[in-house]
């Protein structure tokens, strides 16, 4: 269904219980003949007639009552009007037999979730036409009347059922919209964790550096001070993809970055890759995970040895961080599990992708961080 359409349906006002109780005045001919004499017992006719209503109405006004639509009493009142119906109808025939298809329309409102059930009602009641009108002797009138019950309640059943799906389309729609908000929300909030935590890092590296280096030689205090500079602009583009939404990582560029800020912090750097290109994508992921992993070594391990090793194997990538430092990997007191918003938001992206994070301690002192990626053959050829 078109969004034009969904949109014109949605401005159409759903069936409540004023529109089916009109239908009422259907039995007008029975009230005038009750006034005028023409009708036997009169009083009888007329207290049938008040009960046929009070039945109808409650039946309909319950079934369209969202706190009562389950409860017993729709359908108390529809086999009220049921038992009225045929008393009327037989005691009485003509014009009365109208009340059959008021009676089916309310099968139809009330029985409309019921499915072959409601088939069932809407066929005997359809069959009781057709026998009473037989049996009295006024066949002329059968299937006009006939025809009629069965499509009341067969239009009531799918006009309700059809605004109802439409409702429920609407509030699944706003859900998933919801949905969507919050993890856009989750993204960015993840995206600006990794990349100011990473950002401020370096900042922070560099300008110990700098002020190490400054006394001794300037040229080489300039150097730090000029990545700086490199690395507050690219946070700053970085920021702005990530708010668009747009931001590709490059796992050779973090792994760059990764060594100038090891050996900015004094940390002795390994690092080793092996195996054929990746798929764009896997090589962003992996990006984010150097990116964090060399972010909480420089802050939080004491360090003084670490070794970044990517290792691609058929269909799988292997990436680990190893450190010799105090075994504290996620800026918190453990040693091992993914804790800490960064690691946790690591391991949510891969999971979403198939792969895996594990952390914890690495020999007898330091950290180890180890991430796993599937890899489709395909891409990897055409990333080749």
């Amino acid at each position: 269904m078109s969004s034009g359409a969904m949109k014109a349906i949605e401005r159409m006002n759903a069936p409540t219980w004023r529109t089916f109780t009109p239908w009422l005045l259907a039995l007008t001919g029975d009230v005038i003949d009750i006034f005028r004499g023409r009708t036997p017992l009169p009083w009888l006719a007329g207290a049938g007639l008040m009960a046929f209503a009070a039945c109808y109405v409650t039946a309909i006004v319950t079934s369209l009552d969202e706190h009562r639509r389950e409860t017993r009493s729709p359908f108390a009142a529809l086999a009220g009007l049921i038992v009225v119906t045929y008393a009327l109808t037989i005691g009485y025939g003509g014009d009365w037999m109208l009340c059959f298809p008021l009676l089916s329309l309310a099968t139809g409102v009330v029985m409309r979730l019921k499915g072959p059930w409601l088939g069932g009602a809407l066929g005997v009641t359809g069959l009781s036409v057709w026998a009473i009108t037989t049996f009295q002797d006024h066949p002329q009138n059968t299937l006009a009347i006939a025809w009629g019950t069965s499509l009341s309640g067969v239009v009531a059943a799918t006009l309700l059922n059809f605004f109802e799906t439409v409702a429920r389309l609407k509030a699944t729609q706003e859900e998933l919209a919801h949905a969507a908000v919050e993890r856009e929300r989750l993204r960015f909030s993840r995206d600006l964790h990794d990349l100011l935590g990473h950002t401020m890092s370096v900042i922070v590296v560099k300008a110990e550096a700098v002020r190490r280096l400054a006394p001794r030689d300037l040229d080489a205090a300039l150097g730090q001070a000029a990545d700086i500079e490199a690395v507050g602009r690219q946070a700053l583009t970085e920021i702005r993809e990530a708010v668009t939404g747009y931001r590709e990582g490059s796992l050779a560029t973090e792994l760059d970055r990764a060594r100038s800020c090891l050996d900015a912090s004094g940390i002795t750097t390994d690092i080793r890759q092996s195996g054929p290109p990746l798929p764009p994508q896997t090589a962003a992921l992996l990006g984010w995970v150097v990116r964090e992993g060399v972010t909480n070594v420089i802050r939080h391990s004491g360090a003084d040895r670490c070794a970044i090793e990517v290792r691609g194997e058929p269909g799988r990538v292997h990436l680990e961080i190893t450190d010799d430092g105090r075994g504290v990997g996620s800026g918190t007191n453990t040693t091992s599990g993914t804790g800490g918003t960064g690691l946790k938001g690591l391991t949510e992206r891969l999971a979403a992708a198939g792969g895996s994070l594990t952390t914890g301690p690495h020999s007898k002192r330091g950290f180890r961080l180890v991430a796993e990626l599937p890899v489709d053959d395909e891409e990897e050829g055409r990333a080749a």
